[in-house]
């Protein structure tokens, strides 16, 4: 079944979240094989008998939602691969504002774990229904998103850009081939937490085109990093924010199944904003920290026609045509008919 989250964005008494408008853009529902508090070794015996009980009587929390298929997206949602900066950083906190962090890299270790994570994607089949992979432009994100979305070794002679170049950020890995891939498309948007941590500074557009030849860097506007700031780290509302944005921004995409590889504190901060109304279980199962390379799969759903994309699978009926009146519309006709006697 599929659990609804909707989200309540902070008080907007904050001067980060004024201008920001909780007019029912989107919300969020986690996929889920039972309900979290219900875990019956056998299936339930439903019985249908008359009641006297109402719908103000049920419990919105433990109530199933229901959409039209056209207005939800899929979204596969995974935190990068274990960084230099994550194994200096739990060692001492000081080292996130090393320089020599800039930009960080994956580990050894953290390659590993891109290769545990590309096998689960193709034993589930994943692979092959994700139709767009979104990545944020900095380096161990990027090393994330081919080493577990694109194709097998580059080779010399094929007519397609690589994903990744050999040996990019010091990888010591083989060139990524973007052949039979999805498109991948790097957004600003789900950047990490921005400022003073040089490891979340990122290098030029122009350097990463050399690395990455086949990711789009089209819609970043600026070849150098004009978002960080040396001294002023962005507030967690202002991420909540910017997470939000980057949601409403999906909407403009055609694409219906989207993998987006970013970052813990995005994701966290934008995440935290939803399933407020929902059990507390469910809750968690959003809010919680990711860990490195860690897949989370959720339904994001258009409330406010933000969308245009018309149902595909829907048949409208009545071909051909004849009459159909539904027996529960025949009674209240009958029954108004017997009224106006």
């Amino acid at each position: 079944m599929t659990v609804s989250i909707f989200y309540n964005i902070p008080s907007p008494s904050s001067s980060s979240l004024s201008s920001f408008s909780c007019s029912s853009s989107c919300f969020l529902s986690i996929a889920s094989s039972s309900i979290p508090f219900s875990n019956p070794k056998k299936p339930i015996q439903l019985s249908l008998s008359h009641t006297s009980a109402s719908l103000s009587d049920m419990n919105v929390i433990s109530s199933p939602g229901l959409y039209p298929l056209h207005r939800c997206k899929t979204l596969h949602l995974v935190r990068h691969a274990q960084g230099v900066h994550n194994v200096e950083g739990e060692k001492d906190h000081a080292a996130y504002l090393s320089e020599s962090l800039f930009d960080a890299h994956l580990t050894p270790l953290g390659w590993q774990q891109v290769d545990h994570l590309r096998k689960h994607i193709h034993e589930t089949g994943l692979s092959k229904k994700i139709e767009l992979v979104i990545v944020s432009p900095l380096l161990r994100t990027m090393q994330t998103a081919v080493g577990v979305f694109g194709s097998e070794g580059y080779k010399d002679g094929i007519d397609v850009p690589p994903l990744m170049v050999e040996n990019a950020g010091e990888s010591n890995r083989p060139a990524i081939s973007s052949l039979n891939c999805p498109p991948f498309v790097a957004v600003e948007l789900c950047r990490e937490h921005l400022g003073v941590h040089p490891c979340d500074r990122r290098k030029s557009i122009s350097e990463y085109r050399l690395v990455f030849p086949a990711i789009d860097f089209s819609l970043i506007a600026s070849d150098e990093d004009n978002l960080w700031e040396a001294n002023s780290r962005e507030k967690n509302e202002e991420v909540a924010v910017r997470g939000i944005k980057f949601l409403n921004w999906l909407w403009t995409r055609k694409e219906r199944e989207i993998a987006i590889v970013t970052h813990s504190g995005f994701l966290y901060h934008t995440l935290s904003v939803f399933g407020n109304d929902c059990h507390p279980s469910v809750k968690s199962e959003i809010c919680t920290h990711f860990a490195n390379c860690e897949l989370r799969s959720v339904v994001i759903v258009d409330r406010s026609m933000m969308g245009s994309d018309p149902a595909t699978t829907n048949y409208p009926g009545k071909i051909p045509s004849g009459l159909d009146l539904p027996s529960d519309v025949a009674d209240e006709k009958l029954s108004n008919d017997g009224e106006g006697k």
